[in-house]
Order: structure tokens, then C-alpha cells, then sequence
């Protein structure tokens, strides 16, 4: 079994569990899901999009596999798909220019007589 493989079967095996344990949260967690995915302002095909950014950008290999196969039921092409995860990848490195400029304060700061 590859790893893909791996993650979905563990993702319904734990699935399963929750549902046969009857979880209250896990059961409000579908509810939600269900909710948040539909038509609405955005179709389930542009909020799949945005999951696949969020799911890169926070390291879930699970919820990627999860967001990328929903996005391509919903008709996304791969062009698409990639775009998201361009976009998480300009989120991650924004991210880090935020620190590099409290960086530079710091370190003008510690140089306060000199120029890069």
C-alpha cells in the first residue's frame, strides 16, 4: 500500500469509528462539512480550491488528498489545483516577510551605526 493509500484508508477507518462510537462532535463536524461545501456564493468546486490552499499551507497531507480529489469530482482541471497551491505557496512565503521585517528592526537596532 502506497502512501496515498494509506492516508485514505486510515482517514475511513478512523471515520468509521467516530461514526459507529456515535460521536456527538464528530457527527456536528459532518454537519458542519456538509454545510460549509455546498453552493452558495461560492460553488463547492471554488471553496474545494480554497481548502487545497489552507491544506498546503498548514501541512495536511490527509485534508490535500481529501481537497484535491473533491475539487476534481467537482470538475476542477489540474491547472486549477495547481493555482491553489501556488497561491498557499505565496501565502507561506509572505508569511516569512513578515518576520524579515522584524528582523530587520532587530537588527537595526543591534547596528544602529551601520548600512547593510
Amino acid at each position: 500500500m502506497d502512501k496515498l493509500d494509506e492516508i485514505s484508508h486510515q482517514r475511513k477507518k478512523a471515520q468509521q469509528k467516530l461514526v459507529s462510537m456515535k460521536s456527538k462532535v464528530y457527527e456536528t463536524f459532518l454537519q458542519m462539512e456538509q454545510a460549509t461545501y455546498a453552493d452558495g456564493a461560492l460553488s463547492k468546486k471554488t471553496k474545494e480550491l480554497i481548502a487545497i490552499g489552507i491544506s498546503v499551507l498548514t501541512d495536511c497531507e490527509s485534508c490535500m488528498q481529501w481537497h484535491i480529489d473533491q475539487a476534481a469530482a467537482c470538475g476542477a482541471a489540474a491547472h486549477e489545483i495547481l493555482e491553489a497551491i501556488e497561491v498557499a505557496i505565496e501565502m507561506g512565503a509572505g508569511r516569512v516577510t513578515v518576520s524579515a521585517r522584524f528582523a530587520l528592526d532587530v537588527m537595526e537596532r543591534a547596528f544602529p551605526n551601520e548600512k547593510p
